[in-house]
């Protein structure tokens, strides 16, 4: 067993060791296997991250793009003061660099909380019962106190699940699924998908 700081420590080198091509490819995979699984429709409004490409994170672009093409409403991160809201992504929203360096709207405007079919959420290690280490603000831990509960929390990650987290405690919201590039997990129930 690990704690959460020695997994994001570890899992912060695992994700810089891979090149550029290994993590372009990955992404792909990753966003098939999200549109696979999920099937944005019209009817459906999905909460994604948007991806630090400089640090290495998992590009979610071509889930976004094909989100728009299915007619999904697609809401993204943005960090005010110590929450995190939602706020709708079109295709002409203007984006700009948070002090972390994550893109966010530039505008507030039309900011809420929705009754979200799926949230997609950024993480640096999820272990083999979807409890996820991300970079430690808390933030998705109190978005995820916020939002209505049958809301699907899919985290998605290069690296599959080897080690147990030591140090988890009851504000932690485990994840309904993990995504990988070759499978899909599921928890609560049990069942694993494999691509």
């Amino acid at each position: 067993m690990f704690t959460k700081w020695e997994l994001r420590m570890r899992y912060l080198q695992l994700r810089d060791q891979l090149t550029k091509k290994e993590r372009v490819l990955l992404s792909e995979k990753i966003c098939k296997n999200l549109i696979l699984q999920l099937k944005p429709a019209e009817d459906q409004s999905i909460h994604v991250f948007l991806p630090i490409i400089t640090r290495g994170e998992i590009d979610t672009w071509p889930f976004i793009k094909h989100c728009w093409k299915s007619g999904a409403e697609v809401f993204v991160p943005k960090v005010v003061g110590d929450e995190m809201i939602s706020v709708p992504l079109k295709s002409n929203t203007v984006l700009v660099e948070s002090r972390w360096g994550i893109p966010e709207p530039e505008s507030d405007e039309g900011a809420l909380n929705v009754d979200y079919d799926y949230v997609v959420t950024p993480l640096l290690y999820a272990d083999a019962h979807g409890n996820r280490v991300g970079y430690g603000k808390g933030f998705y831990d109190r978005f995820f106190a916020r939002i209505n509960r049958d809301a699907l929390k899919v985290g998605v990650n290069y690296f599959p699940p080897r080690e147990e987290i030591s140090d988890l405690f009851t504000g932690d919201f485990p994840l309904d699924k993990l995504v990988l590039p070759e499978e899909i997990l599921s928890f609560g129930f049990g069942s694993k998908s494999t691509k």
